[in-house]
């Protein structure tokens, strides 16, 4: 999916969805990620991996989005991991607002993916 501002690449391993969001996430399109992430889920998926190492700015609502996904994924008992890696510009805005403490957050995709591999 391609938005303005944003750039969405999904693909599929082992029953988890890998999304990589290249640019910004803001009030401006939040709402068509969101749908997009949402559209994409379905009851056999085991996790989401969305990969924000190349998200390059992350405000209110996108904070808003990420624990909404968090909530919504953990009631279907499904896991949802966050990746940014250290000198990433949102990982200190995730960091900051607790996100981590309803969604991993992982510094690298390999990290990621073996963490959703083992068993909960």
């Amino acid at each position: 999916m391609k938005h303005e501002l944003a750039h969405l690449h999904e693909e599929w391993l082992n029953g988890t969805l890998i999304v990589r969001i290249e640019g910004e996430i803001d009030a401006s399109n939040v709402f068509v990620i969101g749908d997009r992430l949402r559209s994409l889920l379905t009851n056999r998926a085991i996790a989401m991996v969305l990969d924000l190492s190349a998200t390059t700015y992350l405000d209110s609502a996108g904070l808003n989005l990420l624990f909404a996904l968090a909530e919504e994924m953990r009631a279907h008992q499904q896991r949802f991991v966050l990746v940014a890696g250290e000198a990433s510009p949102v990982r200190r805005v995730i960091d900051l607002t607790g996100v981590g403490g309803v969604a991993p957050m992982h510094a690298s995709m390999d990290e990621a993916v073996s963490v959703i591999c083992e068993p909960s």
